[in-house]
């Protein structure tokens, strides 16, 4: 009997496994259609906790409350559920961040992908996700040309990003400096963080391969986001809704004038 219950015991764990190691599907539903997306393996902290939302039921009624043509469309604020017209979206979340999943090459801003919206590097220089929020890419179709200058705008804002992320390393001792008034070695130590910042930059640049270049010039995508935010899965059906999604007339500040809603997600395998 003991034997029976080990094995037993030993094909559940397994089960458990391997079920953490595979792709995940969802449906989002919305009013203008069905979105099918698979969630990745290789991000398995963002897999998981978007997974566990749509069971705790936290995305249904929500909006997609940012929605640029040409570029992504953006859902999970819980402050978009029954909000009022006009009002201002965005900055709402389930109270915690994810660390960042980034796994560029192999995981990209192609037309279609999932990834997770996230404060800007200045508060954030460590790339985290917000715990809810997320965008589809919609994108468009680029150049060579235009992938060239994408790659030096990529490389601008790592500069930002590894900038900041030096810089808080640095913090309480420029503070220091700048209390006690030696400015010499204040200027010096901004000088040593500037060469930590474009030695890294210079040491890796940011290079779209030529695989991932053909995909964004004839599928499209958004490339100039890549290396920055983590990408965790992609619609497997229903591109046609994330198009007719992003079309729709907006606001200002990019919300939809009628409500895009998000009115169930379903874990289906």
């Amino acid at each position: 009997m003991r034997y029976l219950l080990l094995i037993f015991t030993a094909l559940v764990l397994l089960q458990s496994c391997n079920k953490k190691e595979e792709d995940r599907i969802v449906l989002i539903k919305t009013n203008y259609g069905d979105i099918k997306v698979k969630l990745y393996k290789e991000t398995p902290v963002h897999r998981d906790n978007f997974i566990r939302l749509a069971e705790e039921g936290f995305y249904n009624g929500l909006l997609f409350h940012r929605v640029i043509n040409e570029f992504m469309i953006q859902g999970g604020d819980p402050d978009s559920r029954n909000a009022e017209p006009e009002q201002r979206l965005g900055n709402g979340g389930p109270g915690y961040d994810l660390p960042a999943e980034i796994h560029y090459p192999e995981l990209f801003h192609k037309k279609g992908a999932l990834a997770a919206a996230r404060e800007g590097d200045r508060i954030n220089p460590m790339k985290k996700s917000s715990g809810s929020q997320f965008y589809i890419v919609q994108g468009k179709t680029f150049t060579d040309e235009e992938l060239d200058q994408v790659e030096k705008r990529v490389d601008r804002m790592n500069k930002q990003s590894v900038y900041y992320k030096t810089l808080s390393l640095y913090s309480d001792s420029l503070m220091a400096l700048q209390k006690d008034e030696k400015w010499d070695e204040f200027y010096a130590m901004q000088k040593k963080i500037q060469k930590v910042v474009n030695d890294e930059i210079k040491a890796h640049p940011h290079k779209i391969p030529p695989e991932l270049r053909q995909v964004y010039k004839t599928i499209g995508g958004t490339p100039h986001l890549d290396e920055n935010y983590t990408v965790f899965g992609e619609v497997i059906e229903g591109l046609n809704v994330v198009d007719s999604i992003a079309k729709v007339p907006t606001d200002p500040n990019d919300r939809p004038l009628k409500d895009v809603k998000i009115l169930k997600v379903e874990v289906i395998k």
